[in-house]
């Protein structure tokens, strides 16, 4: 009899046993990694306090408009705010696309659960409660295939990669614990909130107070406010498309795990 499919997770956990290695790395069916990735992947271990590293994904099929705006995404969404939670030590997900682990702490912290939303985010949170170190490992870069059609884009995982609810991952990750989970409840789980769900809410209220402004305010000044926005919004992604070494026009380069005309 065929065996029941039991997830991504418990296969995951199935290789994770198997392991005969202190570290396993992870990456996706649409994913290629340049040939040093593996090995900057692997280079924040030699700290005992490490338990995951965070790689660099890229978007590979960057030609299309939708292939261009998930690339901006990819920059400006995942890798700018990674770099943030390297920097305060609050690293909130190990993306499944490119990411390393050490086994005894994935053991410790629980392995990977079942009835998460998300495997990725809740195993790298169990890590923070654990009290393990996440780092972001930026030179270790993949090419992944991002959604190629809204059909295939709304059916997905792409849109959760950086997701904070995720059910076993938030449990337990308290304000007042102490040591590095402490740290990661008062700094990640707070900016995660302000970031991941605050914000995206407000946007559409931006633009329809915006509407609001040009129809019963004072209509130059609304635009000057909403060009403010725009502006500070586009510093940022110069800036972000600056630390990850992408030109700010055209879709550079694509390295695709499929066929890609776009140069």
């Amino acid at each position: 009899m065929p065996t029941p499919d039991r997830g991504k997770g418990a296969a995951l956990n199935t290789g994770v046993l198997r392991a005969s290695h202190e570290i396993v790395v992870r990456l996706d069916a649409d994913t290629v990694f340049e040939p040093s990735t593996v090995r900057r992947l692997v280079e924040p271990f030699a700290a005992p306090s490490v338990g995951a590293t965070s790689g660099n994904a890229k978007v590979g099929n960057r030609h299309g408009m939708l292939g261009r705006w998930q690339h901006i995404e990819y920059v400006m969404g995942f890798n700018l705010d990674r770099r943030m939670y390297d920097l305060l030590r609050s690293m909130p997900t190990v993306p499944g696309a490119v990411g390393a682990s050490r086994v005894t702490a994935l053991r410790r912290a629980g392995m990977m659960s079942g009835d998460a939303l998300a495997e990725d985010t809740d195993i790298t949170m169990a890590l923070h409660r654990a009290g393990r170190d996440v780092r972001y490992a930026e030179h270790g870069v993949a090419w992944t295939e991002a959604p190629r059609s809204l059909r295939h884009l709304c059916s997905s995982g792409t849109a959760g990669a950086t997701a904070p609810c995720r059910p076993r991952g938030s449990t337990g990750t308290r304000l007042s614990s102490g040591g590095h989970a402490g740290r990661f409840g008062r700094v990640g789980l707070p900016l995660l909130a302000v970031f991941q769900i605050l914000t995206p809410l407000l946007a559409p209220l931006i633009d329809l107070l915006t509407l609001y402004g040009l129809v019963f305010g004072d209509p130059l000044l609304t635009a000057l406010a909403w060009l403010g926005v725009l502006a500070v919004q586009g510093v940022c992604a110069a800036y972000a498309f600056r630390l990850d070494g992408e030109p700010l026009r055209g879709c550079g380069r694509c390295r695709c795990s499929r066929s890609c005309t776009g140069r």
